[in-house]
């Protein structure tokens, strides 16, 4: 195995770690935000303490967890394309990195934003569904409830079983729902992290070691990916809202995203595009530390060594 091929594999590997490592963290934080988006205007879910404590109440520990099991699975390689392949797009723009260009870091975080909705498109599509079922179950439901509805085949869907109703319903566009919504939250989300990371993290580097210390890039990703976080919410929220198939009593349906921002602010007032932007906060800033450390460790790099 070559050089290269080593350090691509390396990279794929510390990418599937950090997001394994990250989403067992973080996920009931994440549940939180998704259902706090998706209240139309009540007030079932006061904020993040309160949606976890009644989740917790209500379908115990567990169902603080539900859909993570698609996220665990989908999540490796969701994060090992998007690490990758900003490392690619930067390396190729940019050289060796010795130079400093904005535009080239921020278009190396275009292209990595785009590479990962491939996957990143169905994994929320299905996590949603999953993670938005206890808030139904707690009122009312509305007409998209009824037995038509591939997420109402039974009391507690899998998301072997969305998948499979979807395919068979509505084909493969089924599971890329929302695909617009997703890339204009991840694009925009990218082209913020990665540049604002590396200038952090470089503010960091001492001269004898030639890169920051481990605390450094740990606080500059969780600094970043907070920033990027915040300022992409009201698309993560459009996107939410469109991808969520199973709605309650009185709840709108969305044809797409300029109906579904039209409707928001119509009804729920501009507030509602910041919904869950504190829980999305917490969510991405220990993701994208996590994501930082295991690179620097280089976990990767470790593993394929023990096998050479």
């Amino acid at each position: 195995m070559s050089k290269q091929d080593l350090s691509v594999t390396a990279k794929l590997i510390n990418g599937g770690v950090a997001g394994l490592v990250g989403v067992t963290c973080v996920f009931p934080i994440d549940l939180a935000k998704t259902r706090l988006q998706n209240q139309h205007g009540m007030d079932t879910y006061r904020g993040m303490t309160d949606c976890l404590v009644k989740t917790a109440r209500a379908e115990g520990f567990l169902g603080m967890y539900r859909g993570a099991a698609v996220n665990l699975a989908l999540v490796t390689p969701e994060k090992a394309i998007k690490l990758a392949a900003n490392d690619f797009l930067r390396q190729l723009l940019l050289g060796d990195g010795t130079r400093r260009n904005l535009r080239m870091e921020m278009l190396a975080g275009c292209g990595a934003g785009m590479c990962q909705v491939v996957v990143t498109c169905p994994m929320e599509m299905l996590k949603i569904q999953l993670q938005d079922a206890g808030r139904l179950a707690s009122g009312p439901r509305g007409p998209d409830s009824a037995p038509s509805s591939p997420l109402s085949a039974q009391k507690r869907p899998s998301a072997t079983l969305i998948a499979r109703e979807l395919l068979r319903t509505r084909g493969l566009a089924g599971l890329y729902r929302g695909l617009g919504a997703t890339l204009l939250r991840d694009i925009p989300f990218s082209v913020i992290y990665f540049p604002l990371f590396a200038n952090l993290n470089n503010l960091g580097v001492s001269e004898p070691v030639g890169k920051a210390s481990f605390a450094h890039s740990f606080v500059s990703g969780c600094v970043a990916g907070s920033v990027a976080a915040v300022a992409v919410t009201p698309l993560d929220v459009l996107k939410t809202r469109i991808q969520t198939l199973q709605k309650g009593l009185g709840e709108d349906s969305y044809s797409g995203i300029r109906d579904c921002a039209r409707k928001l602010w119509a009804q729920e007032g501009p507030s509602a595009f910041l919904k869950g932007a504190g829980c999305r906060a917490l969510v991405i800033a220990p993701l994208f530390g996590i994501a930082q450390g295991v690179y620097f460790i280089g976990i990767g790099e470790r593993l394929l060594g023990c096998f050479e």
